[in-house]
């Protein structure tokens, strides 16, 4: 998750100089929407990792329905913030 940070931390960075040089808007809006797709996984990340640690109890059986539940609102989420 770190690297994902770092990559959103340099993608700001770069809009930031995007803008301080006045480059061309589809450039900017370009990068904005490169950092917009990289924060929205970041979120799936995290979100799957609270839905299987913090909501279903990792030591439960996998194939139980609360545990197939879980992953088809994991799988929602991942294909909302697509």
């Amino acid at each position: 998750m770190l690297n994902r940070v770092r990559r959103i931390r340099g993608q700001l960075e770069s809009i930031e100089h995007a803008i301080e040089r006045e480059a061309d808007c589809s450039e900017i809006l370009h990068t904005i929407s490169a950092c917009r797709g990289a924060i929205n996984s970041l979120m799936a990340e995290v979100l799957d990792g609270h839905i299987r640690f913090h909501v279903v109890d990792p030591d439960q059986d996998p194939r139980s329905e609360k545990a197939r539940a879980a992953q088809e609102l994991i799988d929602v989420i991942r294909a909302y913030l697509k």
